[in-house]
């Protein structure tokens, strides 16, 4: 029997113009883009839409576009009759995960991804942290470097451990560069500084999570509906007091997404549909096993694929 998962991708999937095929042509689509806009009290639709992407790259709008994108396809699939078994999202995409389990409403996690953005770029100023993919380097000999250069007074941590041969980190702008050598010395294949706006999933975010623990103690949470993994232990989140938690050392701590990918197929899990823009997060989990199928929905023709080939998934089941 088929088991779906939905994913949710992280910062660095929004595009310009993002779900703009689907609020056109369907009044419920839009719904999702200009509760946003009332929620927030500014024109993010106006943003994800229309740009300048360098406003839309904003850590603090990046969040909500792609939260509201996510979501909005999330929901799409459900009314096509998809629904998932399994939901889960990288970093950010977490978030979107949690709406979709019933955890959070869509008002609430719009709000609340809005000020973790904007607590996120408080905490360490533009131009002062940075992020790189080294490719084709382990784990722990990875983790040893960064440690070693931490130690010399340069802070830099594995940030994401998206999938076999590539893991992310993030740090200081010097720490980041010199771990991005070093690792390049030891044998990484390459080093790819990433487009981000600050150092995420490091310890130089930590002073931001205190800030979000406060606001989230503002808003309810509910049991999961389906079961989230989560991205710190990659294990299920199953009570509200563990939900919390989660979000609140996510933004310090590293992503193990490849982990969380792991759990997921462990469980049954053979189709892997990602919500949004891009195609980063299915791409990772075919590095992860090829076994499984992935989809990517974004459009009104992606949508429709997915759906003829559900058709498949229930004479198989």
């Amino acid at each position: 029997m088929t088991k779906i998962a939905f994913i949710f991708p992280g910062q660095g999937s929004q595009v310009v113009g993002m779900g703009q095929e689907f609020i056109e042509n369907s009044a419920g689509s839009k719904v999702f883009y200009d509760n946003a806009d009332k929620v927030l009290g500014f024109e993010l639709s106006k943003i994800m839409l229309e740009g300048p992407a360098e406003e839309l790259t904003l850590t603090y709008h990046a969040q909500p576009a792609l939260l509201t994108t996510g979501v909005m396809v999330a929901e799409k699939l459900r009314a096509a009759g998809i629904t998932p078994d399994y939901a889960a999202g990288h970093s950010l995409g977490e978030y979107g995960a949690l709406v979709i389990a019933g955890v959070l409403s869509f008002e609430d996690a719009v709000a609340i991804v809005h000020k973790r953005g904007l607590y996120m770029n408080e905490a360490v100023p533009a131009g002062k942290g940075a992020m790189a993919a080294i490719l084709g380097m382990e784990l722990e000999a990875l983790r040893n470097l960064t440690d070693q250069v931490t130690a010399s007074g340069d802070e830099v941590q594995v940030a994401n451990v998206n999938c076999p041969g590539q893991i992310v980190i993030s740090g200081t702008k010097d720490g980041v560069e010199k771990a991005s050598v070093a690792a390049k010395e030891a044998g990484a294949k390459r080093a790819i500084p990433l487009v981000v706006s600050g150092p995420f999933h490091s310890e130089l975010m930590r002073s931001s999570s205190e800030q979000l623990r406060i606001a989230l103690e503002t808003i309810t949470l509910s049991v999961p509906q389906i079961p989230v993994i989560g991205n710190v232990k990659a294990n299920e989140l199953q009570d509200v007091s563990a939900i919390e938690h989660e979000l609140v050392e996510q933004v310090y701590s590293a992503v193990q997404w490849e982990a969380s990918v792991r759990e997921m197929i462990a469980q049954g899990v053979d189709v892997f549909i990602e919500c949004g823009p891009g195609k980063v997060l299915s791409g990772l989990v075919k590095k992860i096993d090829r076994s499984v199928t992935t989809y990517c929905v974004y459009d009104e023709a992606s949508l429709e694929s997915v759906v003829e080939a559900s058709k498949e998934w229930a004479i198989n089941a």
